[in-house]
């Protein structure tokens, strides 16, 4: 009898109790179900095609399709549900316009560090893209910025490529572009390729050839990357019309004091400005709301403190953080006393 109720019991109890050492094969299953997956969502999607055999498509998120890293020296076929294409660290050359023909879905591509030759690309490949949002295609060999891109991109990124040039229509109608990438080119000049995007919040065109400051900002930028060219002047009223720019970046640059407009950043709103690596003989007149100033390695003679306080008073002071004057013609000793009133909110100042 007892050995009757010791079978008995061997069978109601799970695989994995029952037979200790022994996992359960259908533990995992078990698991998803105990987070509220059912077993169909776990069944491939196979709507607009099969996923690739060289690709993986979670049937958590069949929307997306993971590439990356796969050694791929061609598109592979990519179905039409998809709304995310990660194809990043490969070995892709060429996008032909059939790639894409049947996703036109698509709202990320992310094809950074690949192999792309501007002349390689489909001149209609991203045409079709409506609802592109971000568009990923750092370190690759193009020359010139894809042709006919949608008006939907939000987030476009081109930097260390070869590009040369800008036509004023590679940018044309892209209205609702806040994020431009462009650094570590071979750009000398980007006539006004720029006008038009004015939802532009952030653009980084450093590591250039630039010997000027683009024409036609957007007016809403709030981050403006230019180091690394050979910038030796800036226009009149170059931050005048920027009521939202907060970070301003010119190190690495050819500026001199002749090529300095009087009260240039002297803006309302500025909250850092670089203006490290120049040719620099004075400290410029900066506004009081000013955090994060970098003037290192320059030729600054003289700490003029006039560049930061018109007044000192209980009420007027500059709000300045950060100072940084090392590797100039100047010394400790060259900072006024008067500096503790004027620079009372400092936390950091180098020389």
């Amino acid at each position: 009898m007892r050995g009757l109720c010791v079978f008995l019991l061997a069978c109601v109890l799970p695989l994995s109790l029952a037979s200790p050492g022994r996992q359960d094969p259908f533990l995992w299953l078990s698991a998803l179900r105990g987070r509220g997956y059912v077993e169909g969502s776990l069944l491939a999607d196979t709507t607009g095609g099969e996923c690739p055999a060289e690709c993986d498509c979670p049937p958590s998120f069949p929307i997306a399709m993971y590439c990356d890293g796969r050694g791929l020296t061609a598109m592979p076929n990519v179905p039409s549900r998809m709304k995310y294409l990660y194809l990043q660290h490969n070995e892709i050359s060429a996008i032909p316009d059939s790639a894409l023909a049947n996703a036109t879905n698509l709202v990320w591509v992310m094809m950074h560090h690949n192999a792309l030759s501007t002349d390689k690309i489909g001149k209609r490949v991203f045409a079709k893209l409506q609802g592109l949002e971000r568009l990923y295609l750092q370190h690759n060999n193009l020359t010139r910025v894809p042709p006919n891109l949608p008006s939907s991109l939000r987030d476009l990124r081109l930097n260390n490529n070869n590009i040369n040039k800008i036509t004023p229509a590679a940018l044309d109608g892209m209205e609702n572009l806040t994020i431009l990438y462009l650094h570590d080119n071979a750009l000398t000049d980007m006539g006004t390729s720029l006008r038009g995007l004015n939802s532009l919040t952030l653009l980084d065109v450093s590591g250039n050839k630039l010997k000027k400051v683009p024409d036609s900002l957007p007016e809403r930028l709030h981050q403006l990357y230019l180091e690394s060219n050979a910038i030796s002047a800036l226009p009149e009223g170059f931050l005048s019309k920027f009521s939202q720019l907060q970070y301003v970046r010119m190190a690495h640059n050819q500026l001199t004091d002749n090529g300095i407009p009087p009260n240039t950043f002297n803006v309302s709103g500025l909250v850092e400005l670089d203006l490290s690596f120049n040719q620099l003989e004075r400290i410029p007149p900066v506004s009081q709301t000013l955090e994060h100033l970098y003037l290192q390695a320059n030729h600054i003679k003289e700490f003029t403190l006039g560049s930061f306080c018109d007044v000192v008073d209980v009420m007027n002071f500059s709000k300045l953080r950060t100072l940084r004057l090392e590797g100039n013609e100047i010394s400790i000793g060259d900072v006024p006393s008067e500096s503790a009133l004027c620079l009372r909110l400092a936390n950091t100042i180098d020389v």
